[in-house]
């Protein structure tokens, strides 16, 4: 669904810290916390994981699954396959 690292990048591209994303969402601090020090995909609660990207979403931030082309306008970061 989302990675940490896809996390910490979407509150990077908004500007705003752990307390406000975790207000946005309607979570608590240390739940973004856990989500954000997950390796790899974050695991939680469904309903949780579906505040937090629905939080980014309404903040502007499209997440872009494995194999999803962007086809968006707007300006975006994206992990290059590994070698």
């Amino acid at each position: 669904m989302i990675t940490s690292g896809q996390m910490r990048a979407a509150r990077a591209l908004l500007g705003i810290d752990q307390k406000k994303l975790a207000e946005l969402a309607g979570v608590s601090v240390p739940t973004i916390q856990r989500m954000e020090a997950s390796d790899g995909n974050v695991r939680g609660v469904v309903s949780t994981l579906t505040k937090v990207v629905e939080a980014l979403d309404a903040a502007g931030v499209d997440l872009i699954g494995d194999g999803q082309q962007s086809t968006g306008g707007g300006r975006g970061v994206r992990l290059k396959a590994a070698p």
